[in-house]
């Protein structure tokens, strides 16, 4: 069985780019591990708690809660800061989620490597909500790219017109494959939340959850299982770093 003894009051290190676990009794490598845990795998915060407590360390569902809620959005923040600089063709997609009843519209980008590079929930499919996504890709990313791929939505075609007008633009259903694919990490966090309760609460969970989720997902299909386990091994490394923890638990 894999433990941790928890330790009220026990200061693990803590890296100056990490963030601030003043406050916190239980040790960074607890918070860290129940955070992955929640944002990795389709499982709810009472899976979490019970899969901590087989590892030893007794902590309710809420504080779990609150974890996710503080500092998933500064790790996905840490990841995306080490990542490198995205590639020059972006593919930007909608589709459809149900928050409280009412239809709204998740805007996802992802580059040629399928690296996701925002996303924002509005309430339409307009030209407006089209320019406003552009407009906030390249804001984030600090960057225009060489060619945007989108599906057949007018309202790409004029938001691009106004926006990024040098930049190409591609519009044809099958070249988006892509970006439609990288709904279905979300789609299946979706049915395992039982819907999203509101519009704010899905922006910052899946803000935080296209940071982090990515980041354990290579591309196995395309990797030996040597070469997958040393970058896995790599991630995990890297993840230590962002989170400020000091290592890995150990086996007993």
């Amino acid at each position: 069985m894999i433990f941790w003894l928890v330790v009220p009051g026990r200061d693990s290190f803590v890296s100056p780019a990490s963030p601030s676990y003043k406050g916190h009794r239980y040790p960074v490598e607890a918070i860290a591990h129940a955070v992955w845990l929640y944002f990795r795998f389709p499982l709810s915060f009472r899976e979490v708690e019970e899969l901590m407590l087989e590892r030893g360390v007794i902590v309710s569902c809420e504080t779990i809660r609150r974890w996710s809620a503080k500092f998933g959005q500064a790790y996905a923040d840490g990841l995306r800061r080490r990542r490198p600089r995205p590639g020059d063709k972006w593919h930007p997609d909608e589709v459809f989620v149900k928050i409280n009843g009412e239809q709204k519209y998740l805007w996802r980008a992802v580059d040629q490597d399928g690296n996701v590079l925002d996303i924002l929930l509005q309430s339409r499919q307009e030209k407006a909500a089209a320019g406003r996504f552009f407009r906030r890709l390249m804001k984030k990313t600090r960057t225009v790219p060489r060619v945007v791929v989108t599906d057949k939505l007018r309202s790409y075609g004029a938001a691009h017109r106004e926006v990024m007008p040098s930049v190409e633009h591609r519009s044809h259903k099958g070249l988006n494959n892509r970006a439609e694919n990288s709904h279905q990490p979300t789609r299946q966090r979706e049915r395992a939340m039982k819907g999203f309760r509101s519009v704010g609460g899905a922006q910052r969970y899946l803000s935080a959850f296209s940071g982090i989720s990515p980041h354990f997902r290579p591309h196995r299909h395309l990797m030996t299982a040597s070469d997958h386990r040393a970058e896995m091994t790599v991630r995990f490394a890297i993840w230590d770093q962002i989170t400020g923890a000091t290592g890995r638990p150990t086996t007993a």
